[in-house]
């Protein structure tokens, strides 16, 4: 999407460490967070910060995933639980180890589809909870006004 580059075939890409995978997924997550929350026109730079933080949170990627993971192929799942399962190099810090875990299998997914071009699928997996996951935060943010941005 962004580099002139011939996606990777899906057997190169299982072949990427899935901390690694999740490092790309964090990015194409976050990216379709922020991209979303500016069209939703909720307020100034700090409100969208804020709600952004929380949408991309180990936490709130592990909520997003209950409704989202039973969607997985057989092969994302198979990514998902290479992710979870992986050696990270960091520890949780305001999430649950499972809540941590879990996101980095949810990032693994993200990841492997972006660097295989599978961007169809990218956008079928997270249309599915978009809505209700970006009402929540946007309705506790309306409520409270801020002073940034």
């Amino acid at each position: 999407m962004f580099t002139e580059r011939e996606p990777l075939t899906r057997q190169q890409a299982t072949q990427i460490s899935p901390v690694t995978l999740a490092f790309v997924g964090d990015a194409v997550y976050s990216v379709y967070v922020r991209e979303r929350l500016t069209l939703s026109g909720i307020g100034k730079v700090g409100q969208l910060q804020d709600v952004a933080a929380r949408v991309v949170s180990a936490k709130g990627q592990s909520e997003f995933l209950d409704k989202l993971q039973p969607l997985f192929t057989e092969e994302e799942e198979a990514i998902f639980r290479r992710g979870r399962n992986a050696k990270k190099g960091t520890k949780a810090k305001s999430a649950s180890q499972r809540e941590y875990n879990r996101s980095t299998g949810f990032e693994a997914v993200l990841g492997f589809l972006y660097l295989v071009g599978d961007h169809d699928r990218i956008k079928e997996l997270l249309a599915q909870s978009a809505p209700e996951t970006f009402e929540k935060h946007e309705q506790v943010k309306a409520l409270r006004p801020c002073g940034r941005g």
